[in-house]
Formats: C-alpha cells, structure tokens, sequence
C-alpha cells in the first residue's frame, strides 16, 4: 500500500482471508496461456498483413507487436498494481491489432486465431479476480486488497481516451513506414502525448482498494478521496451490502452495482477529491459511507474472518 497508509501492519503476519475459490485461482492462469497463444497462434494474422510490404512497414509491424506480446507477457508473470494497469491496457490492443489485420487482407482463419485467444486474454484480464490477484500481490504484511469498482464517469473517461489513444498509437507509427508523414507525425505525437498524460491517470484507476488491515480498514481512493480515509476497529459498529434508503455518505464515485456500507460509532471525516469547482476538496463528517468492492461478498467474508461486525 502507498506510504500515505500508515495503518497498514508491517509484519510478515499470515494473510487472514478466506481461502479462494479454484476458479478465481485459475483465471491468472487461463490469461497467461491465452497470452501465450496470442503469439504462437495469432502471430500468422500480422504476417499475413505484413507481407509483400515494404521492409519498413514489416519492421514497425515486428517490433510494434512483439514489444506489446512483451510488455503484457512481463505484467501477467509478475503480478503487481503495475502490472494491472500495464496488462489492462495493453491486452485489448491485440483485438485492435487483428481488425487492422483483417483490413490488411489476412486470412480469415489467421484472424480468427488471433482473434480468439485475445478475447480470452481479455476477459480474463478484465475480470474481478484478476484484480484482486494483481493488487494483493503488492500487499504489506497481512492485509486484504479488494479493489473498488471504478465509478461510471471515470470509468467512461478512461474507455474513451483508450479508444481514442489505441488508433494514434497503432496507426501513427505505421503511416511513418509508409513514408506518410502527414498523418504519421501527428498520429505518433498525439500517442506519445497521450501515454504520458492519460497512462498515470489510467495507473490511478488500478489503485483504488479497500484494505483491511488488523488495525482496522482502509478506503484507498485517489479518484474520489483526497486523501486516504482510514478507520479504527474500535470505530466500525457494522459491515453489510448498502440499505435501500441508506444516508451514508456515497464514496463510490458513484460506481454501479451493490454496495458495501460501512457504519461506525463515532463521527469519521474525509475529504472529496479536488475539482475545478471545488479546488480544496469538499470535507465531510459521517457516521456511514458506502464503498464499492468489485466483489461485494468477498469484502464482507474478509472482514468477518478478521473479526469485525457484519450485519
């Protein structure tokens, strides 16, 4: 967990949680041999769209896909927050790839090859357990990473900037290797640009969880909080999915979905993140707040393990 976390228990404790299911186990392996037969089998479809081109363009093609296979090789080997957001957003540019294959003239049967172990790839990397798996393995001691839920308007944001970034980073290199410079130039500078202006606030979204910790829980959210919300054991009366007329504090940005609802015996604050509109954050004082785990009944077998009040 970040520094700004002082909660977390720095001992090498054993994890607490329950144990978890066989499916949620294997979902990093499906990835992983999907990934793999992204290249072995799906590799064809890029050839044929490479062939009979200038060395130029098979160069840029070569090292644009095994420099992508890579990157997203390295990330699901090495679970991590990195890797989440590295795996995330790098995957789904193989299902770009094949409909530029598809355009190029591949073979259909080389396109579906590559099409539908990327799919799988995909999915699996998308899914909850995924991220619980990627997140947990950058763990401190013995505490519980569950990732949130992203809200439906960051969550939007970050679909649309990857839709808009995924052409300019395929396509820009490709029309310099044709010699197109016209849209070459501009395509490669809005992919370069992008990266590094949209590629930390994509990495943030990876890094929104709920920690459970001995001390108490943690609600780690740079998309919605300012700051990290930190609450005692002792200050936690109950744990349970969110009530129909609840009028806790929503903290889940809003997300969609079930939510958990946290009350506690004494007034806690927080701080909302910075906007235009409110440049110093808006503070809040509660004695309830919603969070959104992306797998709500795990949250609440985590915290019963450890002890605390479920409702």
């Amino acid at each position: 967990m970040d520094k700004s976390v002082p909660m977390t228990a720095t001992d090498s404790a054993p994890p607490t949680s329950p144990a978890r299911p066989l499916s949620a186990r294997a979902i990093p392996w499906v990835a992983r041999f999907a990934w793999v037969l992204v290249a072995i089998v799906g590799g064809g479809a890029l050839e044929s769209a490479a062939s009979g081109r200038s060395n130029a363009v098979q160069w840029v093609i070569a090292l644009g896909s095994w420099t992508v296979f890579a990157l997203v090789a390295i990330g699901l080997l090495i679970p991590a927050v990195i890797s989440l957001t590295i795996t995330r957003v790098g995957a789904p540019l193989s299902l770009i790839a094949a409909a530029a294959a598809a355009v190029g003239g591949s073979p259909s049967i080389d396109v579906a090859l590559l099409v539908a172990p990327a799919i799988v790839a995909v999915t699996s990397i998308f899914t909850a357990e995924f991220g619980r798996w990627m997140v947990q393995a950058s763990a401190y001691g013995d505490e519980d990473r569950l990732p949130l839920r992203s809200p439906v308007p960051a969550g939007a944001a970050a679909v649309v900037s990857w839709i808009l970034w995924a052409p300019a980073l395929l396509g820009g290199p490709l029309a310099l290797g044709t010699a197109n410079w016209i849209a070459g130039i501009p395509l490669t500078f809005l992919a370069v640009a992008a990266t590094a202006f949209i590629g930390p606030r994509w990495h943030t979204m990876s890094r929104r969880w709920l920690v459970l910790v001995p001390a108490g829980l943690v609600v780690h959210d740079p998309v919605v909080l300012a700051d990290t919300l930190m609450v005692k054991t002792d200050q936690i009366l109950s744990l349970g999915l969110a009530r129909s007329e609840t009028e806790a504090a929503d903290l889940t940005g809003p997300a969609s979905g079930y939510a958990v609802q946290v009350d506690t015996s004494q007034t806690v604050s927080t701080v909302f993140a910075f906007t235009p509109q409110e440049p110093n954050g808006r503070a809040i004082h509660m004695t309830g707040f919603l969070i959104a785990p992306s797998r709500p009944g795990e949250a609440l077998r985590c915290a019963a393990v450890r002890g605390l009040p479920i409702r």
